[in-house]
């Protein structure tokens, strides 16, 4: 948790004028039994009506003054807790938005949306407490039991008897429900797992019937984390009780030996009512700190999880010293590249050489696991290769920095991802300053015109999220209209055509030619129609190239892409 201690910095001042204000109110508290005490001493008792109205005053005064000061430091509380959590979740999502492909890999999507939520949550509740009773709860319990001690020497056995007892009953809760908050928020991620997977599944949970198995593996972990909530509720919300037990004993105690000191004339009534009031002090200051000290190991946990976000290092990171990109023509090359993903015993790519000439389509097929995709990853610099190099125009990809390299990258991922807002803002994602008739052109291109059209609000037309309004094959074409708003020098295609029927994929190959011929195109697909006609094929088989050249060469070279094509098309339809 300390490791987070720099985000409190920004507020050193408001936390100081926090503090400072929380001693005030302290004095203030514990003036008001000593008032109160020379009240029923000196006036009272005594018949003194000045000295009633005098101390009444005076306590009065301290009492809008202890409250004024309890409303401020509240709202500084919540000011330091609501901006150490936001800038908390700025840098965990901008941390995040730095990962690698790797680091996705090793947090899990419904881990990191915990973390970013539920577990900073937890620090802004801490941060709350620490600064609203951190400092004023022992300074009330120290200075309660200084009070008391002088106003009745022969009772403060009471006191020590109570603060024992409540030290124990706090080590006991302590050491029962820490070991449980680590569990928690394992169970909220997990609890989180199971709804995106249900929510992002659900066609498919329909179309197989398995709502059933689906709502016990919910039930399953929902239980689980009930469960163990339910214990750590029943222990914390015994405290309370407890705590009143105590203290209720205690005021017996108070009340008893009190009195006998009382009827013995060694106590004054007024001061027997102010030890009573310093004792409810002290015993309420013990209750504030085992609240919070119950909440410190829960916001711990929290924090750790929120550390090991924020400490993380990106397995890709950039050099030092980068080298600029200019006037990018769109030469790639492999160089004897391996590459084995991050914790995996085996390699997935072996040896990879090859050469993506602009104005030419590189093409990539093989069977399924073989590395097409994973070729297409490690060009953006998704994942940095293992050994060997991957050179733009000469240079490696490495020593160049993120932000230019993947500048020069039009990108269409297997999955078409399309975010809430319109068709405009989608296909301009990559490029704002997008005109008008560059956003017809990239959607020309991509054959999405005609649905477009067909759209009352056209390229405003609305977008669910995820794209959930828009059938696969609108989606994709809409992803690589995006891809192509960019002008890039360099296009990816990932397996981006599978949704499209053979006419609109065949026209928009067409269209793709005659408008990007200066731009080098990667291109993997399953459909040999979709490939055929490339300057250059190379096949893949475990992650090895078994096989280079154009379709015709292919078919007679190439075992394997040969036994691809005939699966697909009949020997009249590959001549």
């Amino acid at each position: 948790m300390l490791k987070l201690m720099k985000y409190l910095k920004p507020y050193s001042l408001l936390i100081f004028v926090a503090i400072s204000l929380l001693f005030v109110q302290a004095q203030c508290d514990l003036a008001l039994p000593d008032y109160m005490s020379e009240i029923i001493n000196d006036g009272i008792l005594s018949g003194n009506s000045n000295e009633v109205i005098k101390n009444g005053v005076f306590m009065l005064a301290v009492s809008l003054i202890s409250a004024a000061s309890s409303f401020v430091i509240g709202y500084l509380a919540a000011k330091v807790a609501a901006g150490t959590s936001r800038d908390l979740r700025v840098s965990v999502f901008g941390k995040v938005e730095g990962f690698s492909n790797a680091e996705f890999d090793r947090f899990a999507t419904s881990s990191l949306i915990t973390r970013t939520t539920n577990d900073i949550t937890q620090i802004q509740t801490i941060i709350v407490m620490v600064v609203r009773l951190g400092i004023y709860a022992p300074i009330i319990g120290v200075g309660g039991i200084v009070h008391a001690y002088a106003k009745s020497q022969s009772l403060s056995w009471i006191i020590a008897l109570g603060v024992l007892t409540l030290v124990c009953v706090i080590l006991l809760i302590f050491l029962l429900v820490v070991p449980k908050f680590k569990m928690v928020q394992g169970l909220i991620d997990k609890l989180n797992l199971v709804v995106r997977e249900n929510l992002d599944g659900m066609l498919v949970i329909r179309a197989f019937n398995t709502q059933k198995f689906e709502e016990n593996r919910f039930d399953q972990t929902n239980q689980t984390l009930t469960k163990t909530n339910l214990f750590i509720n029943i222990i914390t919300s015994s405290m309370m009780p407890t705590m009143m037990l105590i203290l209720n004993l205690i005021t017996l105690a108070v009340f008893w030996f009190g009195a006998q000191a009382v009827s013995a004339f060694n106590l004054n009534i007024g001061d027997m009512m102010a030890y009573m009031q310093y004792v409810m002090q002290i015993m309420m200051a013990f209750l504030m700190l085992s609240m919070m000290f119950i909440m410190i190991p829960r916001a711990s946990v929290s924090a750790d999880r929120i550390s090991e976000v924020l400490e993380s290092e990106p397995a890709v990171k950039e050099r030092d010293c980068v080298i600029p990109l200019t006037d990018v023509k769109g030469r790639l090359e492999f160089h004897h590249v391996d590459f084995g993903y991050p914790g995996a015993e085996e390699l997935v790519l072996h040896d990879i050489s090859f050469t993506a000439y602009p104005g030419q389509t590189t093409a990539f097929i093989g069977a399924t696991g073989s590395g097409k995709s994973t070729i297409i990853n490690l060009i953006p610099r998704f994942y940095d290769v293992t050994s060997g190099s991957i050179t733009l125009d000469g240079i490696d990809i490495r020593e160049v920095s993120l932000h230019e390299l993947r500048s020069h990258l039009g990108l269409v991922p297997q999955r078409a991802n399309l975010f809430t807002g319109t068709i405009r803002s989608n296909i301009a994602y990559g490029e704002v300053s997008l005109t008008e008739e560059e956003m017809q052109k990239s959607a020309r291109i991509a054959q999405a015109m005609e649905f477009i059209s067909s759209k009352e609000d056209g390229f405003d037309t609305h977008i669910a999220q995820s794209g959930s309004n828009l059938s696969g094959g609108q989606k994709q074409r809409l992803s690589i209209a995006r891809a192509l708003s960019k002008r890039a020098p360099v296009y990816l295609f990932d397996d981006c055509f599978s949704a499209l029927d053979f006419k609109t994929d065949a026209a928009l190959r067409a269209a793709l030619k005659q408008e990007t011929g200066q731009s080098a195109i990667l291109m993997v697909a399953q459909r040999i129609s979709t490939i055929m006609h490339a300057e250059q094929i190379i096949v893949l088989d475990n992650g090895r190239i078994v096989g280079r050249g154009t379709h015709n060469e292919l078919m007679k070279t190439c075992q394997v892409y040969e036994e691809i094509a005939l699966s697909q098309l009949s020997k009249e339809e590959l001549t």
